[in-house]
């Protein structure tokens, strides 16, 4: 029998069961007498803003629900609606292992395993979501995890003693959850629109909320390239990655400070949700962008032992280290010739992806505007850099630095560049 995973954190829950995977955000809506949940809910978040809660996970409680929403009680009762149609539409898995965030208290996490007795499933696991991923990655210094939930950021403090990561402290981060970064964001953008195109998006409630529909592919889009477009109503705004830094200052003071001065070998891992937030990944020399399904193939590594069946469940916060440690007494493999690329093996690249155009590379030279170009010099690719100070893979580059496909190199104003294959 296959034991699913459910990640609970309210701005994107999810849920793993065998090869499926499904995210629900946490929004309930009341359409009728019915209750609709995450990604349907959170599209008439705009539309009906009376009709929506956004509050039910991260204010859990049996508390009367101010104001009202339909037959609902309190946030336990939408807790348990949610879970209910994350279940059904997740193929009902029988056994849930739960990840949950550090945010959540004591006395939240027993009502949430009370809820879940009213449920169809049984939890057989519970575990704290950020020492399931910090287990993935080891090392002398501390690790800290920053995810963004929909009202506030929290970061969580780890460390690793005899080969076991375990919690050491949880800091929220009020003002600084996706609610208030996507406002901030719209709000740039509708400036944006009204100074190219004299339309407001906000002014009328359905084009307001295709804005926000659009967020979140415009915000990939700006991960890859310094420019994007967003269209709303036929009216077409030109958006630049450097226009939306504004967006996560709060964030970014907030979360340099809970940690702390960052050592050398300290590391900051992000969700990726975090890395849609133009400019969050750049406020640390350290940080590290986790997979998507990072979470639940750890948590597979660790099921014998997060498994508790017919026993009251243990709040886990302490893990093995799955990252395999250097033994001091293994000889050093043989160094690779030296590279600042994320590929060191494999073909060499054969064009250069600016925005969503492919352009081959030349021998004499590429121009990736700005005074910065991509030569071929005894056998490999490499950075002339004239004036513009640009980066590879995050780190300061010259025209030393080799380029291998699959680098990417960003110029100051944040446009980005990445080095291909092609195939015939």
């Amino acid at each position: 029998m296959t034991i699913a995973v459910l990640d609970i954190i309210d701005s994107n829950l999810q849920l793993w069961h065998g090869n499926s995977a499904l995210q629900s955000p946490g929004y309930a809506l009341l359409a009728g007498k019915q209750y609709q949940f995450g990604n349907d809910a959170r599209a008439s978040a705009r539309l009906q803003p009376r009709n929506i809660n956004t509050r039910f996970w991260w204010q859990l409680n049996t508390e009367a629900l101010q104001p009202a929403l339909g037959s609902a009680r309190h946030t336990a009762d939408l807790a348990h609606a949610h879970l209910l149609d994350i279940h059904q539409r997740g193929e009902a898995p029988a056994e849930l292992i739960l990840a949950v965030s550090g945010s959540m208290q004591r006395e939240q996490l027993a009502l949430l395993l009370g809820i879940i007795e009213q449920c169809p499933f049984d939890a057989v696991g519970l575990v704290n979501r950020s020492v399931v991923l910090a287990s993935l990655h080891g090392g002398p210094g501390r690790l800290f995890h920053l995810e963004i939930q929909l009202h506030q950021a929290l970061v969580s403090e780890l460390s690793e003693s005899n080969g076991i990561v375990e919690l050491q402290r949880s800091v929220p981060l009020p003002g600084c959850g996706l609610l208030q970064l996507q406002e901030r964001l719209v709000e740039i953008i509708a400036a944006a629109f009204i100074r190219q195109t004299r339309f407001d998006p906000r002014r009328k409630a359905d084009t307001e909320q295709a804005l926000y529909d659009n967020l979140p592919e415009a915000l990939r889009q700006l991960r890859h390239q310094g420019e994007t477009n967003i269209e709303v109503n036929g009216y077409r705004a030109r958006i630049n990655r450097g226009e939306l830094l504004a967006a996560g200052q709060r964030l970014f003071d907030s979360a340099p400070e809970a940690m702390g001065v960052l050592r050398a070998d300290d590391r900051v891992l992000l969700d990726p949700l975090a890395a849609l937030l133009p400019g969050l990944e750049d406020q640390f020399d350290t940080a590290e962008l986790l997979a998507p399904e990072a979470l639940q193939q750890a948590i597979a590594s660790h099921e014998s032992q997060l498994v508790q069946r017919q026993q009251a469940l243990t709040f886990v916060t302490a893990l093995p280290c799955l990252a395999q440690p250097i033994d001091p007494d293994t000889p050093a493999p043989a160094e690779p010739p030296a590279t600042d690329s994320l590929v060191v093996a494999g073909p060499p690249p054969t064009h250069v992806l600016l925005a969503d155009v492919a352009r081959p590379l030349r021998a004499e030279g590429t121009d990736l505007g700005n005074g910065l170009s991509i030569y071929h010099s005894d056998g490999q690719w490499r950075l002339a850099d004239g004036s513009s100070k640009a980066q590879v893979n995050g780190r300061p580059a010259d025209e030393a630095t080799r380029l291998s496909r699959g680098d990417r190199v960003v110029q100051a104003d944040g446009t980005e560049a990445v080095l291909i294959e092609v195939l015939p």
